[in-house]
């Protein structure tokens, strides 16, 4: 039976540069569905009646195609009926990083076959940056593509959403349950889409075997399996916290400088991300450490825990948020903000010119206000979110989290 081809709501930006000459880049870790997009565009120019060709990089013989360069690839084409020159066309290249100079071989299309529109992906923004260089400057257009959002998780699941409406009570608890499901199993979309719960255990392992540490393990030349694995177990277990490289170093028996290449090559591959203190004032009264946090948090408990949970942990909580913040605002507005003397803050968000402090509480009562007031006062604003789960809504600065 053929796959449903889900539309998911980065499409709809991507669709504005169809027709331009930049060279659409999408790029993101295994697995969040960058194939799927590239189909639903292929079906999307097929009902516009345009030509469009599709190649899966991962069959080695299209590889030696194009790594002998465009005149083999236009002959190519060519032999399956498609002649570039008698009109627009279209072509998908899937995992472009396997090809031995792709910056090249996009130069060198987009320069002289003007009649091909180029929409590339590739798995891991590490070896894109490596093997792209500054040749293709001006000529890409670049999307980041991450697991599901939770407002493409409902879609997903079929469900009728719509956050512009006012819910009951009833419609609340529905969406909370399917938070929670959410939470607990990640945002992948083949674990969305599975609905036996050993079965998305066994799909997220297969993920965290097969590419998670396959890809890493490839791309940093690791020789001690053993350590880097205790290493992505600590980090897991970490989400949301203040990062400690020498802490890591001593815990695992890796070198701090070889921590720091491990952690680079992670965020780069998109499993962990660190956020940056936000500082504007008071410099001084500042933490300079990051926060680590894992994109997926369904991920994140296979890794520290071994398997999935039945019930949310705070820190899980925290991480799902942080990944529906990033999707939403985008990685470069979101910060946390923390004091010498402990006060801190989960989340600042950066929008347009202005800043609004985020906290995060799977129960509403827990919530403080002390330490929002005194940030609100130090940076003049008076505006905040507390993000949760449970409890109730006490006033609209109290949301819950399908309206981050």
């Amino acid at each position: 039976m053929e796959k449903i081809v889900y539309k998911r709501e980065i499409a709809d930006e991507i669709i504005k540069y169809l027709f331009t000459r930049d060279i659409i880049v999408l790029h993101g870790a295994r697995q969040v569905g960058k194939t799927f997009i590239l189909y639903w565009l292929r079906d999307y120019l097929k009902n516009k009646k345009e030509l469009s060709y599709y190649i899966d990089l991962e069959d080695s013989r299209f590889v030696k195609i194009l790594d002998a360069g465009p005149d083999e690839f236009i002959k190519h084409l060519k032999e399956e009926g498609l002649n570039p020159e008698s009109g627009k066309l279209f072509i998908f290249i899937d995992e472009i990083q396997y090809l031995a100079n792709p910056s090249s071989f996009l130069k060198l299309m987009a320069d002289h076959h003007q009649n091909i529109k180029l929409i590339v992906s590739g798995s891991s923004s590490f070896e894109i940056k490596n093997k792209f260089k500054d040749s293709l400057v001006g000529r890409t257009v670049n999307f980041e593509i991450f697991n599901l959002s939770f407002k493409e998780f409902l879609f997903f699941k079929n469900y009728a959403f719509n956050e512009k409406k006012i819910f009951t009570d009833k419609k609340i608890n529905e969406l909370k349950k399917l938070f929670k499901e959410y939470v607990l199993f990640g945002g992948y979309p083949g674990i969305v889409l599975t609905s036996e719960i050993d079965k998305k255990e066994k799909y997220l392992q297969q993920i965290i075997d097969t590419y998670v540490k396959k890809d890493i393990r490839d791309l940093a030349d690791i020789k001690d399996i053993e350590k880097f694995n205790k290493l992505l177990e600590a980090l897991a277990s970490q989400s949301g916290s203040l990062l400690n490289v020498a802490e890591l170093s001593n815990t695992c028996r890796i070198a701090k400088q070889t921590v720091e290449k491990y952690l680079f090559i992670m965020e780069n591959t998109y499993i962990i991300k660190l956020v940056r203190p936000y500082s504007k004032n008071i410099r001084s009264e500042l933490f300079k450490t990051p926060k680590i946090y894992f994109y997926d948090s369904g991920l994140m408990q296979m890794l520290w825990l071994k398997d999935l949970q039945k019930e949310i942990i705070g820190n899980v909580f925290e991480t799902s948020i942080f990944a529906e913040l990033v999707k939403k605002y985008g990685q470069i507005n979101l910060f946390y903000w923390r004091t010498k003397d402990k006060k801190e803050i989960d989340f600042i968000l950066r929008i347009k010119n202005k800043i609004l402090p985020v906290e995060v509480k799977l129960n509403f009562a827990k919530f403080n206000l002390s330490t929002i007031k005194y940030f609100n006062k130090k940076y003049g604003i008076n505006d905040y979110r507390v993000v949760g789960l449970e409890g109730d809504l006490k006033n609209n600065f109290y949301i819950y989290p399908w309206a981050v």
